[in-house]
């Protein structure tokens, strides 16, 4: 295109916090500050966590600022032994670096953390016209300024003696203009501090509200009882049907499997009405749950199986499924891990494969030993689990009844699923039949359908609904969700429907992501009810396989996966922070799904316990947006709009799901 350059000095390096400031959404979120004065908080919750602080302190002022203090032992003030410059500002001015990732034993400041993404404390700099820490440390009060985002930084400075007080202060101005509200929601905040009190026991939880007209409002969270006392709050007047049952259980010197120190504590319930639950990791709340509540799930329902099994409670004829037992269960879960592996850096979600295994490990013998013990208590959950099986079953053979009135033959290549309910069953288009091939044997029978399409799906863009079924892999498609085809201002009828999720599984590669674009394409103009109620989901299978050795006697080889390079290169850095070498790390590179074994695609992609998915939805407002987009795309008479934009827009493209 003319007038366009495209040389050498077209690449451009993003330097120091700049990433950041360019692409905020990529490190945090941007509907408010609460998360970047979360990474503050989390780190005066790590130092009570290791023992180190007994309170911690947090001041909204008026001018919008976020204090936080802890009367830990302080950030390292002095020069690093490396990097020549001092420790605090290595933490506020750089990316990947921290005190939490030092594994080795006898040689870690924090032995378990929530912040190891390395890109904490920094992010809230970025994003912040001002940031004051004032440290107390070896009998020093020192003070150091951060301003403009990070780029100017006073110099290390003593303003007195502290004598033998030691902790951190840390005053934060948010930018308003990186966020859509510039102050912290105080409900968030709140449900924060209060957690942060219910995991950490003895440790004194104070906010601080600055009011325009009177004194400052002041708010204290303890909980003596630890989390049978948070559960107890949460669930109100509900009585559960069965006592709280709490524990923890962590690894020792001696455990093969886990680093010692690994485990969780608990404390469940079973409640006729819908009590929420909560889990953490490292004391980070993790709001969209991950691998630690699939763990605490599995190890319940085994326990529970077990005991109805051994007490022959279960009618006959009924299958018992791990929803039955754990739905109506309430749960606080504190799961402690030595290297968690977060959703994004936000950290809502953990992905930590070997955390199932770690937390059912560790829950199932106590549970079942509790229900022995407590005989009334387990049948009367017991009951209730029972009670749930004989709903879902009796709900499926309605079901059933519906579908076996239709006239159509379910295609031929369709591995279906066992399971009549569709709340729990999901059909897998799958790229390629040798890639079918591994996720047949990869998948649950149960719940899991899979559908393997030869090549790629026409562009159904500019197709008529009367014409749509003419297509041989559309009609396979149509058929075997149970939909018919359907315009979005209309009331199709989704009775027929046989799976509550449908997830397209393609290569991590060009011509997977084309392979997206065309069913994705298939569904917004043909089958939008499907993506307005949420059944359509984009599978993430991984890009890179990293095999790591053992690391002494605590830690086995582990098997890492990355969905992209950019999230290999953050493994890397993380890994070499642990004291790896990078030629005693070994990274293979999957050419396709074809390429994995069913192992590796049963845990990287399908089971949802440890598999990465992405709900499909069109934004609030946005559907005129999404149509135009489309159009330029996939229309037939776009071409030379669609090269126009690709020459103006190629560049900077992120893919937005």
């Amino acid at each position: 295109m003319a007038g366009t350059q495209y040389d050498e000095s077209s690449f451009r390096v993003l330097k120091g916090l700049e990433p950041v400031r360019e692409r905020p959404g990529m490190y945090t979120r941007t509907d408010s500050p609460t998360h970047i004065i979360q990474e503050v908080i989390d780190n005066a919750a790590d130092e009570a966590l290791a023992g180190f602080a007994k309170k911690i302190h947090v001041t909204l002022h008026l001018d919008g600022s976020v204090m936080v203090a802890d009367d830990g032992r302080g950030i390292p003030v002095g020069l690093h032994p490396v990097e020549g410059v001092p420790v605090v500002v290595l933490a506020y001015t750089r990316l990947h670096a921290g005190g939490k990732f030092d594994k080795r034993e006898g040689n870690s400041a924090y032995a378990f953390s929530g912040g190891l993404h390395g890109v904490g404390v920094s992010v809230t700099n970025a994003l912040s016209t001002r940031i004051e820490v004032e440290v107390k440390r070896d009998g020093k009060i020192h003070r150091i300024d951060f301003s403009e985002g990070g780029e100017t930084i006073s110099p290390v400075r003593i303003e007195g003696d502290c004598g033998r007080q030691t902790g951190t202060r840390v005053r934060v101005w948010p930018d308003p203009k990186y966020f859509e509200s510039p102050r912290v929601p105080m409900n968030e905040l709140e449900r924060l501090l209060r957690s942060k009190a219910v995991l950490l026991s003895g440790v004194a939880v104070r906010l601080d509200i600055e009011q325009a007209n009177g004194p400052m409002l002041t708010k204290t969270w303890s909980y003596p009882e630890g989390l049978a006392g948070y559960l107890n709050e949460v669930s109100g007047d509900i009585e559960p049907v069965a006592p709280i049952f709490t524990g923890e259980k962590y690894a020792g010197k001696d455990d093969t499997s886990f680093a010692p120190g690994e485990g969780a504590s608990w404390a469940l319930a079973w409640f006729e009405s819908t009590v929420p639950s909560e889990s953490y990791v490292n004391l980070i709340p993790t709001v969209n749950g991950g691998t630690h509540e699939s763990g605490l799930r599995a190890g319940v329902f085994d326990a529970m199986k077990s005991f109805i099994d051994h007490h022959t409670l279960l009618p006959r004829g009924v299958k018992l499924q791990q929803e039955d037992v754990c739905g109506r269960m309430s749960f606080v879960l504190s799961a402690r891990l030595l290297d968690p592996q977060f959703q994004g850096q936000v950290k809502e979600k953990l992905n930590s494969r070997e955390a199932v295994k770690l937390v059912s490990s560790q829950i199932r013998d106590p549970f079942e030993i509790w229900l022995n013990n407590h005989v009334e208590a387990g049948k009367a959950i017991a009951e209730l689990s029972i009670k749930q099986a004989l709903s879902r079953q009796k709900s499926a053979q309605k079901v059933e009844k519906r579908k076996t009135s239709g006239v159509a033959v379910l295609p031929g290549k369709l591995s279906d699923c066992e399971s009549e309910d569709i709340a729990h069953n999901e059909l897998f288009l799958v790229e390629g039949d040798s890639a079918g091939g591994s996720a047949k044997m990869a998948r649950n029978k149960e719940t899991q359908a899979i559908l393997p399409l030869r090549g790629k799906v026409q562009n159904a863009w500019e197709i008529d609904p009367d014409r749509i079924l003419a297509n041989a892999e559309i009609h396979d498609i149509a058929v075997a969700l149970g939909v018919d085809a359907h315009r979005p201002d209309s009331t199709p009828d989704l009775s027929g429907l046989r799976y509550g999720k449908i997830v397209i599984m393609s290569d991590a590669d060009v011509d997977g992501a084309h392979i997206q674009t065309l069913l994705l394409t298939l569904f917004f103009r043909h089958f939008p009810k499907l993506i307005e109620h949420g059944h359509v989901y984009v599978a993430q299978p991984p890009l890179y396989r990293v095999d790591v050795p053992a690391q002494g006697k605590k830690r086995p080889p582990r098997r890492l996966y990355a969905l992209d390079e950019g999230e290999l290169t953050a493994m890397r850095d993380r890994l070499a922070a642990e004291g790896f070498k990078p030629e005693a790390i070994e990274i293979g590179r999957f050419k396709g799904l074809g390429e994995m074994n069913p192992d590796q695609l049963r845990e990287t992609t399908m089971d949802p316990a440890t598999r990465r998915v992405l709900p499909v939805h069109v934004r609030v407002g946005a559907f005129d947006d999404t149509l135009k987009m489309f159009t330029l795309l996939m229309g037939k008479g776009e071409a030379s709009g669609r090269r126009a934009w690709m020459e103006e827009k190629g560049d900077s493209v992120e893919a937005d799901i």
